[in-house]
């Protein structure tokens, strides 16, 4: 019989894996409350219609990608396809429309989208994601790029490229996509199947499309910053000045849309040197709309996600040294059972302290237990053998210091803990 796998397009993060999300989360939480931002958790699955209402029935999303499912009382239920809809529905329900506005949302969660599996792209992801949620100011979107800016920053990743856009709103919108329909009415002999099915049910997905054959007519298509109303015409102005005070270089990218239907005025994505759109690091946009199409009053927002996984890929690039798995402070060595007791005891007694302590197990002779604490990374190794336990001492050795090769601190047994931590402090 063979061995279970993990599914296709999930993967199993492993103990060396981990320092690098644990760096990665750590700096997102660090980046987020900076800015003012507060966590939220919400389910794993929602309503089916949270998204279907949300995201939009004619995306890629909710047509190839979600993971829908009954459940046993009828309920339509589906895994979480993105964070953004979820947050708006618990901004509703909990009634934080009426604290002080904007409320400033910040998560971390796996996102199930049933697509096909590339470098740093899952079927099973993570997302840290930032909703602001009751303020329509640019300067507001401006901010929320800078945090995502910020975050790739202090994780010191290289060459990045933030691209925006106006796609405009429900009262410009429309004009945009009858002009862009009329355009590519014209060549729907040339375009891909999937741009024929676009253009029927989501025209601005036409200019996202990677088909190679379809990019060149992609990019002589009209642009959505022509159509914009005042009211978007004057919010990305507002926008660009927000950037600009802060000192982010952009680009204005005419065929930036997004793939979800929520999304109004400011749209915006990073991108690596290498690749462009397809490797897309972050992205988010404004999605003023989204609050009313799930029930709510029409509130502005304002947000991006950012996949964990592909932050990852681009910093083990930035940084091909790797990061080292966490090690412990001291790595207990004993010789007989007598000795392994007293071990035992000590190593509590330093875990109690906060110590970080690791050892052996079973009849392992001193030369296999030095080599476990080499491989350990400890920074010390203590030694208790029958000599040490018979004169109520234990011998502290430096695993890291060449200048104390082969040299050997005795430290009476009570005062073991005391004496690791003031040479961990030095």
């Amino acid at each position: 019989m063979k061995a279970p796998q993990a599914p296709r397009g999930t993967q199993d993060i492993l103990p060396h894996e981990q320092p690098y999300w644990d760096l990665v989360r750590s700096i997102a939480a660090g980046v987020a409350a900076d800015y003012g931002f507060q966590r939220i958790d919400t389910p794993m699955f929602e309503e089916t219609g949270v998204f279907e209402r949300g995201v939009g029935e004619g995306t890629d999303i909710v047509e190839k990608e979600m993971y829908t499912f009954e459940d046993k009382g009828g309920a339509s239920i589906t895994l979480r396809a993105e964070g953004t809809a979820p947050v708006v529905r618990a901004y509703l329900e909990h009634g934080m429309f009426k604290l002080p506005q904007p409320v400033k949302l910040y998560y971390v969660c796996p996102i199930f989208r049933y697509e096909r599996p590339q470098a740093g792209r899952f079927r099973q992801h993570h997302q840290f994601g930032v909703e602001a949620l009751g303020e329509i100011d640019p300067a507001l979107d401006a901010e929320v790029i800078e945090l995502l800016w910020t975050l790739y920053a202090r994780l010191d990743l290289k060459e990045l490229s933030l691209q925006i856009n106006s796609i405009g709103d429900e009262k410009c919108r429309p004009r945009y996509l009858d002009e862009l329909r009329s355009y590519y009415r014209a060549h729907l002999h040339e375009v891909c199947d999937d741009d024929r099915v676009r253009f029927e049910k989501n025209p601005l997905r036409l200019l996202d499309c990677k088909v190679p054959s379809c990019q060149g007519i992609a990019d002589r298509a009209p642009h959505s910053a022509e159509f914009l109303c005042d009211e978007c015409r004057e919010h990305f102005a507002g926008l660009r000045h927000g950037l600009e005070l802060r000192g982010l270089d952009y680009h204005v990218n005419f065929r930036l849309v997004r793939g979800l239907d929520y999304y109004t005025k400011t749209v915006f994505e990073i991108w690596p040197a290498h690749g462009g759109s397809q490797s897309t690091i972050g992205g988010g946009g404004r999605y003023d709309g989204l609050a009313e199409q799930l029930g709510g009053r029409r509130t502005p927002g304002i947000g991006f996600g950012t996949g964990i996984e592909r932050i990852i890929l681009n910093y083990k690039q930035a940084h091909p040294e790797g990061l080292a798995p966490p090690a412990p402070d001291v790595f207990v060595i004993a010789l007989g059972s007598a000795e392994r007791d007293a071990a035992a005891q000590i190593a509590t007694e330093l875990r109690r302290a906060g110590v970080a302590t690791a050892s052996t197990y079973g009849d392992r002779g001193m030369g296999a237990q030095f080599k476990a604490a080499g491989n350990s990374g400890a920074r010390f190794a203590l030694i208790l053998g029958p000599d040490e336990l018979a004169s109520g001492q234990a011998s502290l050795k430096d695993l890291r210091s060449a200048a104390t090769d082969g040299k050997q601190l005795a430290v009476p047994l009570s005062h073991v803990v005391a004496e690791v931590k003031a040479q961990l402090a030095s």
